[in-house]
């Protein structure tokens, strides 16, 4: 057994290599094809663009990789049906239950390097990516917005952890490409909503632990109690700098450019437990957190749908038609989770539910054919 798992494990791994590569020069061609509208814009040229193409491959490495390992498998396993390779095995005692563990072994591998890709590599070449381009072409983040980048954070206490007593919005005209922040103003609020205060910065740094360096600060001071005048009442200096502790921090607001489904697991869960710190909705960010922890297992669901290939033989239609069967197979899972997030997101639905229903849905139909194909 020893033998013949290493001899799937083997076929397989290369077959799914093969693809993999395939359906990523793909991409890349398209992606650079869309690219070149952008040369010429500052100092953005060609290997900018080629650059900027190579980080994106992380990203479709963990977008591609189930769809990799269905056609892959189906490709190895269609072979062995048409030499009658896989007719051997099952004479041999092989059962389908042992076929499904030696394939689960070899998806255990898929498995990790899709986890590692979609929470470590493709979030960091996805940004490093994106900055690029904006520092090349001269561009910020916040230009896209007429007003400028809003957020919303709250005021506690003692810095990050103490009680909340207020909140404020962020309003950023610019955010550089290094995370420096121009044209800042914040506008703080008690926790009746009445403004408190209005700090406008030049500039911001961050400076970490939560804590951002504004220069070139005019603070203004709203009254607060009751009855109140206002001319008696308002305040208003200048200094040079001012430090801002602040739940925001560059990971966040570089979140709000982000694709969801580019971003790690962790910053997922970081983001979603922001927002519904302040409260706003979170479901968004919820669904995209569970699709990233459950994504990987599709790999196995992916290879568990290859297996009944292996039971038809070859006269039941040839290995193109096979690997034309698991390319659908994979464009209707990816529509599948696509729609299912849209339908969650409208309907409201459970954000774990809706993750793993696709996943689901396709282990059942594996399931089903497989029961099928034993029987006949």
């Amino acid at each position: 057994m020893t033998v013949l798992q290493r001899y799937f494990a083997t076929e397989i791994i290369r077959a799914v290599s093969f693809v993999l590569i395939a359906f990523l020069a793909l991409f890349a061609f398209f992606d650079l094809m869309g690219e070149l509208q952008s040369v010429g814009k500052g100092s953005y040229r060609l290997q900018h663009a080629f650059l900027y193409v190579l980080l994106g491959l992380p990203g479709y490495t963990y977008e591609l990789m189930p769809i990799a390992a269905l056609i892959g498998t189906i490709y190895v396993l269609a072979l062995f049906a048409a030499r009658s390779e896989f007719t051997i095995m099952r004479a041999s005692s092989m059962s389908t239950l042992m076929a499904g563990g030696m394939l689960a072994r070899v998806g255990v591998v898929f498995a990790l390097i899709t986890f590692l890709f979609g929470e470590f590599l493709s979030p960091r070449a996805s940004e490093f990516a994106e900055k690029l381009k904006l520092s090349v072409q001269g561009t910020s983040v916040s230009q896209e917005f007429r007003t400028g980048l809003w957020t919303k954070d709250v005021i506690r206490k003692n810095g990050t952890t103490g009680e909340i007593v207020g909140s404020r919005f962020l309003n950023v005209r610019e955010i550089r490409p290094d995370g420096q922040l121009v044209g800042v103003k914040v506008y703080e609020f008690d926790m009746d909503f009445h403004m408190t205060g209005l700090i406008a910065a030049g500039r911001g740094v961050y400076e970490g632990s939560n804590s951002w360096q504004l220069q070139a600060v005019t603070e203004t001071r709203f009254p607060t109690g009751a009855g109140l005048k206002l001319s008696a009442s308002l305040s208003t200096q200048t200094l040079a700098r001012k430090s801002l502790v602040s739940e925001i921090t560059p990971e966040i607001l570089a979140v709000l450019f982000a694709d969801p489904d580019r971003m790690s697991a962790l910053n997922l869960a970081a983001y979603t437990k922001h927002l519904a710190e302040n409260k706003q909705r979170t479901e968004r960010y919820e669904i995209a957190f569970w699709k990233k922890l459950v994504y990987p297992f599709a790999v196995f669901v992916m290879m568990a749908l290859a297996l009944p290939f292996a039971y038809l033989h070859f006269r039941s239609g040839g290995v193109s038609l096979k690997i034309f069967s698991g390319i659908m197979i994979g464009v209707s899972f990816q529509l599948s989770n696509s729609l299912f997030s849209h339908l969650g997101l409208l309907n409201t639905w459970p954000p774990f539910a809706t993750a793993v229903a696709p996943s689901l849905l396709f282990l059942m139909a594996a399931i089903g054919a497989l029961l099928w194909v034993e029987r006949h």
